[in-house]
């Protein structure tokens, strides 16, 4: 049976998310939601839902239970960081179990390489209790996928290739995680 992945875009419609060095927060969680959904969908064997496909309002509570309505495999939440600081960190919630975990050390391990030979910060992996993390009822990840507030990662986060090839990066640590097998004919 083909794996379900829900890729869930932060932020949306009347929430737009931090919004600096001429991006919005939701405008770039929803580019790279819908690259790694092709991407997954090109390379293996596997279903994917976006939580929102465009720039909509959609609760916490409803990305929750999109993912569970649905019984996914995993649910992974795109974010960009704000705040001051630079480079990449993921989440797991602060009750997530080994699975979670050992899911999670696949993303992370596909996606720092990249993002290091491009200079970014590997800021580690983190637990938190984010209501996504802890209202999904499957192993589920929140990527802070740079710093939007500050002008270097700002500028990456505007180049269509590094975003390409970041989420390029989060689809293969899924399919390491999920162990998806390679698509029979690719996509192209």
């Amino acid at each position: 049976m083909t794996k379900l992945v829900v890729i869930d875009p932060g932020h949306g419609g009347s929430d737009p998310g931090a919004t600096v060095n001429g991006l919005r927060e939701c405008d770039v969680t929803l580019a790279i939601a819908k690259r790694i959904r092709s991407a997954l969908l090109r390379d293996f064997d596997v279903d994917v839902k976006l939580t929102r496909r465009d720039n909509s309002t959609v609760s916490l509570g409803a990305r929750s239970k999109f993912a569970n309505d649905r019984n996914a495999a995993y649910f992974v939440s795109v974010h960009i960081n704000a705040g001051g600081g630079n480079g990449y960190e993921d989440y797991i919630h602060d009750n997530a179990g080994s699975r979670t975990a050992d899911w999670r050390n696949d993303v992370h391990g596909a996606i720092a390489p990249f993002l290091q030979q491009r200079g970014v910060t590997d800021r580690g992996k983190k637990r938190a209790n984010f209501a996504v993390l802890r209202e999904t009822r499957m192993p589920a990840i929140l990527t802070e996928n740079l710093f939007i507030d500050t002008v270097s990662d700002a500028n990456k986060l505007k180049d269509p290739s590094f975003l390409d090839g970041l989420a390029k990066a989060h689809a293969r640590g899924i399919a390491a995680a999920l162990n998806l097998p390679r698509a029979a004919v690719p996509v192209s």
